[in-house]
């Protein structure tokens, strides 16, 4: 059975962000293998991007216009959860699957390929397939446990499965509050076993004028920390 530290809740939180970074070096050997992994120093041009039943579907809007204007970027998976859609016709007035993507970017995409949650047969269901990194925004926490306990019965926790077995980069934007125990305990095997856990937290010291605005400096900061950064982000310059 895990054994946790035996600390309190918030320095146990904590706790979940101090990981080895993907692209960091180690002192051992690193197997990275095939040439369609995610190396030091280099971009993905291959994404899959995954949206599940939390709060936010704003913060992927944005995350979405980001990689359709990214010249770096070739192909991107898009996964929907059934949940997922529920919070996107709550939040941006979008309702059902049909062309899902056109409708979330207000124009047809060059890039962004839409894949059936319930397809567990989908191209990025295996680790043969060349996807480099995979980004869940929003992640709810019921996926979050799914992902932490090896449960993939849909496409959205096997693709998350094949990047941590691939040793691939996983970010996971959860969105909960507050935090109960399993949720912590959640995060804390998600990021042992080699997640990033990037909490759906805005930032406010660029001072944002609109939601937008807001929602669009987070996709940055995502962007940025898969080795993608983009151009118009604040820098902060003490």
């Amino acid at each position: 059975m895990l054994s946790l530290p035996q600390t309190p809740a918030v320095h146990c939180l904590a706790l979940t962000c101090q990981w080895r970074h993907p692209y960091a070096r180690t002192s051992g050997p690193r197997s990275w293998g095939p040439a369609e992994r995610l190396l030091p120093g280099s971009t993905p041009s291959n994404l899959t991007v995954a949206t599940t039943g939390a709060s936010g579907s704003l913060f992927l809007k944005h995350f979405l216009l980001l990689l359709e204007n990214d010249s770096r970027v070739k192909t991107v998976n898009f996964i929907a959860s059934d949940s997922g859609l529920r919070v996107m016709a709550e939040e941006l007035d979008i309702r059902g699957r049909a062309n899902l993507v056109a409708r979330v970017l207000g124009k047809p995409s060059r890039k962004i390929e839409q894949q059936a949650n319930a397809d567990i047969g989908a191209n990025v269901a295996s680790g043969s397939y060349p996807s480099q990194a995979m980004v869940i925004l929003p992640c709810s926490v019921g996926t979050l446990g799914r992902i932490a306990n090896g449960v993939a019965s849909q496409l959205i926790e096997r693709a998350a499965d094949v990047c941590l077995k691939e040793q691939r980069p996983l970010v996971l934007c959860v969105r909960e509050t507050p935090l109960s125990k399993i949720h912590i305990r959640n995060l804390w095997r998600a990021a042992d076993a080699g997640a990033t856990i990037f909490p759906l937290i805005p930032a406010f010291y660029n001072r944002p004028a609109s939601l937008d605005e807001l929602a669009r400096e987070f996709a940055n900061r995502v962007l940025a920390y898969i080795g993608l950064a983009q151009p118009g982000a604040y820098r902060w310059k003490g």
